[in-house]
């Protein structure tokens, strides 16, 4: 595998599980959603955010794992612009993780789940 610096392969891998994190809670907090209050009228729109937080993270990690294997199929060195694509899509997630995180606890307080 080319070697990318030790930072950005911390940022990959703390970004990977932030993401991996998110799609659970997603997930468990649709589960409790349905379960404590059900599906109907006033839960369809929190269940449709849901499905969106899901599925922009599941997005987002498939980016960055894509970039990741891609990187290592690469010899000898990273391509600069494989590298800036690298560089940008860590950018990209790192001010979108934030929002993400706090959709979910907005939906958490809002619905008063645990």
């Amino acid at each position: 595998m080319a070697r990318l610096s030790p930072e950005i392969r911390t940022t990959l891998s703390q970004q990977k599980e932030q993401l991996l994190d998110i799609i659970d809670r997603s997930k468990s907090l649709e589960f409790l959603l349905l379960e404590s209050i059900g599906e109907n009228i006033e839960t369809i729109s929190t269940l449709e955010q849901l499905t969106e937080i899901t599925e922009q993270a599941r997005t987002r990690l498939s980016q960055l794992s894509t970039l990741h294997l891609r990187i290592a199929e690469v010899q000898p060195t990273v391509s600069v612009d494989l590298l800036k694509l690298t560089n940008e899509a860590i950018a990209n997630i790192q001010n979108r993780i934030p929002a993400l995180e706090r959709s979910l606890e907005e939906i958490k307080l809002d619905w008063r789940l645990k």
